[in-house]
């Protein structure tokens, strides 16, 4: 699974840094390409929760094998893409189906144990990291080709058919998971107790049929897919949940508050050139991807306690934001990028699986979709916060986020009883 995540990201990078420069190309105007740019996230966000949902019903196989061949669909259309009418058509499958590495996490939290969770999704997105630093030096190399755009868009679509064929090959064996569902059927519930009790006996037994269902017939019918999916939907919005999709928003925030004008700000403030810029943020990059493979001994010393490695990485990433914004001079700003790095690594890995801990593995499609529906809204309303923080100072969108952050982090604080009170997100004994 580490490889198809590392494609995914390196296919998707060589083409996402170009696709304003090419609808640019086509003769669309800033507005439209503002609004052709926008479909994608629209999308995202309304089906992230609806396509993880459907993971859960009829199994990871044949979603993750939809989602891989529908989004190649939509990359193969953007190399014929020669209107904007055309441009605006390929991003459609795209933005309804690209949650290959969501089902591809769900997939992992179904094989692992809650203990090996957090490690196994750490060196997982260290291994997508790694392929969205190397991709888009591809994509530039390709550009400056004839025509280079579509020969991207179709290594893209290629890429993504290797990885069709690579999830077909996955030795899938669900009818074991479903077995392993039974046999932790009571430990699981201590897990699920944030549920109500019939959601908690509905997710409990479910999975057992639909993933039985789904081995000998993956094609339910319409009707009971849809039914059984808004009833999943229901269930997590009648959850007690809402603090830690709310956590997941306020720090998803605060750090694209961060990045939101980091290149200009250091311009104004220590005549930074945007080459150094570059390379600073390639440089927090690649630390962050290499931070996916520390996690074993952070996790280690802190006895696998979710709840507290999050509560401490949200506290020192709130301190080097309040750091970043009041450097005085641009050493101080490398030296809070090198820790930031780590600090974002361990909180976006721990708040997942704190999501899934206290949900419970059965709907970890459903859960892992609402969250990345939780972050396409962070990725709308940063944008807005960022342009009002600025007309107030270079230094305004990050120190909105610390504000957010510390918000974030009394919520984590009101909420420590529920945590780690009473077994709610004690770890499954193996």
């Amino acid at each position: 699974l580490f490889l198809p995540a590392f494609q995914d990201l390196f296919g998707v990078s060589m083409v996402v840094p170009l696709l304003n420069l090419h609808i640019k190309s086509l003769g669309a105007s800033p507005t439209v390409a503002g609004i052709i740019g926008s479909i994608y996230g629209v999308m995202q966000l309304f089906s992230s929760t609806f396509v993880g949902c459907w993971s859960d019903i009829v199994g990871r196989r044949y979603s993750l094998l939809a989602c891989v061949l529908l989004s190649a669909l939509g990359y193969l259309l953007l190399g014929t893409s020669t209107t904007v009418f055309l441009f605006a058509i390929s991003r459609v499958p795209v933005g309804i189906f690209k949650h290959t590495l969501s089902i591809c996490k769900a997939l992992l939290s179904d094989l692992v144990s809650e203990r090996d969770r957090p490690l196994v999704i750490g060196r997982f997105n260290a291994a997508s990291s790694v392929g969205f630093i190397l991709g888009p030096v591809v994509g530039g190399y390709f550009t400056e080709l004839e025509g280079g755009f579509y020969k991207s868009s179709f290594i893209c679509a290629s890429i993504f058919i290797l990885n069709a064929v690579l999830v077909w090959m996955l030795p899938w064996r669900e009818e074991n998971t479903s077995s392993s569902d039974r046999a932790q059927g009571t430990s699981s519930s201590k897990v699920t107790e944030n549920f109500s009790i019939k959601t908690n006996r509905d997710l409990r037994f479910q999975p057992v049929a639909t993933r039985s269902v789904a081995s000998d017939s993956p094609f339910l019918s319409s009707w009971t897919q849809t039914a059984a999916m808004l009833k999943r939907i229901k269930d997590i919005a009648c959850s007690d949940l809402w603090d830690i999709f709310l956590i997941r928003l306020l720090m998803s925030v605060t750090i694209l508050l961060y990045y939101s004008n980091f290149g200009l700000a250091l311009e104004e403030r220590f005549g930074v050139k945007p080459k150094f810029t570059g390379y600073l943020i390639s440089y927090s990059s690649t630390l962050g991807a290499l931070a996916g493979f520390v996690l074993e001994p952070i996790t280690k010393l802190y006895q696998h306690n979710t709840y507290t490695l999050l509560l401490h990485s949200s506290i020192l990433t709130c301190s080097l934001i309040l750091l970043y914004t009041s450097a005085l001079n641009i050493w101080t700003v490398v030296l809070s990028s090198t820790f930031l790095a780590f600090s974002t690594t361990v909180g976006r890995t721990c708040i997942t699986d704190l999501e899934l801990s206290l949900g419970g593995n059965q709907a970890s499609g459903a859960l892992l979709g609402v969250g990345q529906s939780v972050t396409s809204v962070a990725r709308i309303v940063a944008p807005l916060l960022s342009g009002i923080a600025q007309e107030f100072s270079p230094c305004g969108p990050p120190g909105l986020g610390v504000a957010l952050a510390l918000v974030a982090i009394l919520i984590m604080n009101l909420n420590k009883p529920r945590y780690c009170g009473s077994g709610n997100v004690k770890l499954k004994t193996q």
